[in-house]
């Protein structure tokens, strides 16, 4: 079920470039669908700080 939204979201995207009326909104568009892949990094390199620091105590 997953690997069928996430085609989906990978058409919607694609379709949004190819329509974009300018360079900007293609940069806008990148950054908007890696916004939430950074998000989930940053969020699990600081529980691994957090957990880190906490053994050490």
């Amino acid at each position: 079920m997953y690997l069928f939204l996430a085609l989906i979201q990978q058409v919607d995207i694609e379709e949004k470039l190819k329509n974009a009326p300018d360079q900007g909104y293609e940069i806008g568009v990148f950054i908007g669908s890696m916004l939430p892949f950074v998000i989930l990094v940053a969020l699990a390199y600081l529980m691994y700080r957090y957990s880190k620091n906490k053994n050490q105590q």
